[in-house]
């Protein structure tokens, strides 16, 4: 059984000409054009080092040759290995190679990916920051339906306003790890899950695995992963059976929680292999864009 956690820092990363000429020579040509129509240089930024991720682990992991990798997007934006085709073994009992699940999740100033042998995975990173153009009661009633009455007081009992919008922004990263492992779109009610959160403090460089979740008020058969990157982002990533039947205790079978390492841009291209001839015009493209939204940066500045 495999395990793959990884995390880029896109936010102080400022690519020479020829580091994001390279990047974008070794992705594949329809996501370089995507990528190019990103407003804010944080957002390209971003994209891109998620592509390179998923390269990288499908070169490392799966052992495809870069150049023969081939990603698509299923209906819903769910990136997944198209070429070439593999037919893994679900039940991971055997002799084909045990299915790799894998996601993706970029926010704040870090692209991350969880990847796991046999199981589903979904990941998703949140940075604590103070609401823009309103107050933190007034941010929270406006998201009240997204959390249970059971979920609201223990993000409104856990201290200062600062430390609320912490638990907030961790059960929200919560639930959209779950919400990306099983696939299903803006149209899931988030009020069906309820966390209840490990009593142990989340920290940065030590992983948590005690938090439960309970779907329909049943608890459910989850391991959910969470850590700190930084003081300022929580990352979760949950970990559920690929198929249910016949499956026994998921704990029993899933080994220890994982630590994301810290990749550099040579770690993201040190695999790579160029797919396309150097275009210098998308150094131009990228040169013109804003790093981000005015009152991101003006947050930045005043940090």
């Amino acid at each position: 059984m495999g395990s793959v956690r990884w995390a880029f820092r896109c936010g102080s990363w400022t690519p020479t000409r020829s580091e994001w000429l390279y990047a974008a020579r070794c992705i594949q040509r329809e996501e370089r054009e995507r990528i190019a129509q990103f407003v804010f240089a944080k957002d390209a930024k971003s994209a891109m080092a998620g592509r390179l991720l998923l390269r990288r682990l499908v070169c490392e992991r799966i052992g495809v040759p870069w150049s023969e990798i081939r990603l698509e997007r299923s209906p819903k934006g769910k990136p997944y290995l198209a070429v070439p085709e593999v037919t893994p073994d679900l039940s991971c009992s055997g002799s084909k190679p045990c299915a790799w699940s894998f996601n993706l999740s970029h926010q704040g100033d870090f692209a991350v990916l969880a990847a796991e042998q046999g199981l589903q995975v979904g990941v998703d990173v949140m940075k604590t920051t103070m609401p823009g153009s309103s107050s933190v009661s007034e941010f929270f009633r406006i998201m009240t339906r997204q959390f249970t009455e059971y979920e609201w007081s223990i993000i409104q009992s856990s201290g200062s306003e600062r430390q609320q919008l912490a638990t907030f922004y961790r059960h929200w990263a919560l639930k959209e790890s779950f919400i990306k492992a099983i696939g299903t779109g803006l149209g899931f009610n988030l009020q069906r899950v309820e966390f209840h959160l490990s009593p142990e403090p989340i920290t940065q460089g030590r992983v948590l695995h005690q938090t439960k979740m309970h779907l329909d008020e049943e608890e459910e058969d989850w391991i959910f992963e969470e850590t700190l990157l930084d003081a300022d982002h929580h990352v979760a990533v949950a970990l559920g059976p690929l198929d249910k039947a016949g499956a026994g205790p998921l704990a029993s079978s899933v080994p220890p929680p994982t630590s994301f390492t810290l990749l550099s841009y040579s770690d993201l291209i040190s695999l790579a292999t160029p797919l396309t001839e150097e275009d210098p015009a998308y150094w131009d493209n990228f040169q013109k864009k804003a790093e981000a939204p005015e009152r991101q940066q003006d947050t930045h500045a005043h940090k």
